[in-house]
């Protein structure tokens, strides 16, 4: 009787110290990575896209003075677009001539106004 008592009690110790030395996992959680699997990490590069600002627009000769960043200005004849609160609007050719980092474009289509952007996509 003894013995079957000291088994019993030693069966209870073992139960409760398992549960609680033992996490509780959700179907959700994901399990950590193993030492030899490489984590997947984002890769980060760049972006390529051409972006500038519409300085000014003068109706009358429908052309504007954009600016864009110094390292990044668009080359002549390339043709780029307008953009408004994120809705194109409007088509231009670069046309130049160019001083710093602002350069002159002819509107091509839509409309230009201060303050829109011109991306190249």
């Amino acid at each position: 009787m003894r013995l079957t008592f000291q088994l019993l009690l030693l069966a209870f110790v073992v139960a409760i110290a398992g549960c609680a030395s033992k996490k509780s996992t959700s179907s959700g959680d994901v399990p950590p990575p193993s030492k030899g699997a490489k984590a997947d990490k984002p890769i980060i590069k760049p972006s390529d896209l051409l972006t500038g600002k519409v300085v000014s627009f003068n109706t009358v000769g429908r052309f504007a003075v954009l600016n864009f960043p110094i390292t990044r200005m668009p080359a002549i004849d390339q043709t780029l677009f307008l953009y408004r609160d994120g809705f194109k609007v409007g088509q231009i050719k670069i046309t130049g001539p160019k001083q710093d980092d602002n350069i002159v474009a002819d509107l091509v289509n839509g409309e230009a106004k201060a303050g829109d952007e011109v991306r190249d996509r």
